[in-house]
């Protein structure tokens, strides 16, 4: 299987099992047209009616060693809650996958933790790893793009990289609906920067990492 197939969305096939074959025999996939034009666009109606206080610069790390790096990145985020109704087909399309590839795939995912994405005009995001080896929660990673209209020429291509962190595996247009999926801990990856702004969806399917003296996630 190709990991760039596009699919027609979960109306026409199941995009569960090309996700899941995917994930087995590459580590990713590149998808298209996973969710209705309706759907996408009550994403984004609610991304262009956000104030700026709803959105707040990325950092880096998390906890106590979370800090706002200029240098790494520059994008802006809005995390998703209970309140975000235009979502709620998202999270159960989220909820479904995350039963299917602990079914089949025997992942362990625990839960999804997501936010909206915007890349202002500039921004951009230096080759990173959403998990190191051995050390992270974050199992799986997904980027919904939801920008309409995008051109060749606006920037902000995904870069996904092998894990020699040398060999360039995909670049990813972030075109209005396509999706792209990958483990987090194997594949290094950045964003160009931008030449408009550029909105995403972007999530992480978490394992339980919580024993005795500490709670996973932190209360």
């Amino acid at each position: 299987m190709n990991p760039s197939l596009l699919t027609r969305g979960p109306y026409d096939g199941d995009p569960y099992a090309q996700i899941i074959s995917a994930l087995r025999e590459h580590g990713y996939i590149r998808l298209n047209n996973v969710f209705t034009l309706e759907q996408l666009q009550r994403l984004f109606l609610f991304i262009k009616q956000s104030g700026q206080a709803d959105f707040h610069q990325a950092g880096v790390g998390r906890d106590q060693i979370h800090q706002v790096n200029n240098f790494i990145r520059r994008d802006h985020i809005c995390w998703l809650d209970e309140q975000h109704d235009e979502a709620d087909f998202y999270l159960e399309w989220m909820e479904e996958l995350r039963l299917r590839l602990n079914r089949e795939l025997f992942l362990g995912l625990f839960d999804y933790e997501c936010h909206y994405a915007h890349y202002p005009k500039g921004a951009f995001y230096k080759k990173h790893l959403d998990a190191f080896q051995g050390s992270s929660n974050r199992r799986l990673t997904t980027i919904l793009y939801l920008n309409p209209g995008w051109q060749t020429g606006d920037g902000g291509e995904l870069l996904l990289y092998a894990a020699d962190n040398q060999t360039l595996l995909e670049t990813v247009q972030p075109t209005f609906g396509s999706m792209v999926i990958f483990l987090s801990e194997e594949f290094p990856h950045e964003v160009l920067p931008v030449n408009t702004s550029r909105y995403s969806l972007t999530g992480w399917f978490r394992i339980n990492t919580s024993t005795g003296i500490h709670l996973d996630p932190p209360a």
